[in-house]
């Protein structure tokens, strides 16, 4: 008899990983991230279980976005107030002080709504700049530019 074997939560294995989000389209990093996230990269994935790695985003602020959208793709939100709707395009928001809530959302919508999603992006550290502190944590190096030539948008 063949039984599929369940993951429990006290038996996933989390690695630390590091990407260079450098020349990287958004939209395929965000997947790879997100696939990364869920542990579906491992063949012991359990979809109701965190079996995740954690993911080390690196020069977040040098993401490449392809055609037109850096100008005509625009975040909304609302204030809660009447008439609060705000926007601002993903140029806006890559030159603001925050460059990495433009991964941070793209991958956010990517993975399923509710309290799973909520533990999983917390394993999720996006930075800015080229440093970050998880060395001690020694996270192996993803060449997502390597995985697909069409990953840097060339």
């Amino acid at each position: 008899m063949k039984t599929t074997l369940s993951l429990k939560p006290a038996e996933a294995k989390k690695d630390w990983v590091l990407i260079d989000a450098e020349g990287l389209v958004l939209g395929r990093l965000a997947v790879i991230i997100a696939n990364r996230l869920r542990g579906k990269h491992k063949p012991q994935f359990t979809p109701h279980v965190d079996c995740g790695d954690n993911v080390v985003v690196i020069n977040a602020a040098k993401v490449k976005i392809t055609g037109d959208k850096l100008d005509q793709s625009v975040f909304y939100w609302h204030t809660g107030y009447a008439g609060g709707i705000k926007g601002r395009s993903i140029r806006q928001r890559l030159d603001s002080a925050h460059p990495e809530q433009v991964i941070e959302k793209a991958v956010e919508r990517m993975i399923t709504r509710g309290p799973l999603q909520r533990r999983q992006m917390k394993h999720l550290h996006i930075y800015g700049g080229a440093s970050h502190p998880h060395e001690g944590q020694a996270p192996q190096v993803l060449d997502v530019a390597a995985l697909n030539r069409k990953n840097t948008g060339v």
